[in-house]
């Protein structure tokens, strides 16, 4: 059984003191395929690094974070547009809307948001979305960015399912994380409605750990978790789960 982890920090601070360890276990669960999604300039040589370390297995993105847009976020795309004339990346990522926690750079969030995905188009690559609080938001510069060229993930789903089936209107497949085995996590009450062909699993590690590691810190190891929820959810072996979801993946990834 081979599993892909489409979303995981694995250069986070979170596993400096045991990182090696972290992928160690989880490649010994099955997850033998990692996408990075990156953050800001800050992390991009420690991104480099991890590839270095485990290059049949790691896969990097790159791109602005929406809680990263500041005054500076000119400067910071640029920087993801140098990096993409000089090495190969799988997807621009994580991008999107983040409301939640400031509304202060709204429009220029937006603003990067659209850069970005013009900027994947361009480069022939898939999207990676972060959204939280910002649905509406999301949807609107998806909608003017719609059509060929536009494909990627929604990662972290957790809208409805009315929202699920928009976004999956836009080319994209929904990342599902642990949040569907949270009690009140609610997705876990339509997903069966949602065709496996437009799922992938992702874990967002260190960040929202499935049950019964909830509150703790999160690690790649525990997509198995996920997996079987999912599994659970869909009334499908594990086997079968895992096989459909990784090829999801390939078709998103292109690897």
């Amino acid at each position: 059984m081979i599993l892909t982890d489409t979303h995981t920090h694995l250069y986070s601070e979170a596993f400096d003191e045991d990182r090696d360890e972290v992928i160690r276990n989880a490649i010994k669960n099955g997850v033998e395929r990692f996408f990075i999604p990156a953050i800001d300039s800050t992390y991009t040589e420690s991104m480099f690094a991890l590839q270095a370390a485990y290059p049949e297995h790691m896969f990097l993105m790159t791109g602005l974070h929406p809680t990263h847009v500041k005054e500076d976020f000119r400067e910071e795309l640029n920087h993801v547009e140098k990096l993409l004339s000089q090495r190969k990346f799988y997807a621009i990522g994580e991008i999107g809307i983040d409301l939640y926690w400031d509304r202060t750079f709204l429009k220029e969030q937006q603003e990067a948001f659209q850069y970005q995905i013009q900027l994947a188009k361009k480069h022939g690559l898939p999207i990676v979305i972060h959204c939280r609080e910002a649905f509406d938001e999301v949807f609107d510069v998806l909608e003017r960015e719609k059509g060929e060229g536009l494909f990627g993930i929604f990662h972290c789903f957790t809208g409805t399912l009315e929202q699920a089936e928009k976004a999956i209107s836009y080319n994209l497949k929904l990342g599902i994380g642990g949040v569907v085995t949270f009690k009140n996590g609610k997705i876990d009450t339509f997903l069966q409605q949602v065709p496996i062909e437009h799922i992938v699993l992702e874990t967002d590690s260190p960040y929202l750990a499935p049950v019964p590691y909830r509150g703790k810190r999160n690690e790649s190891g525990y997509l198995v978790n996920v997996a079987n929820k999912l599994a659970d959810i869909h009334n499908m072996d594990i086997e079968d789960l895992a096989r459909i979801t990784t090829q999801n993946s390939k078709e998103i990834f292109g690897i």
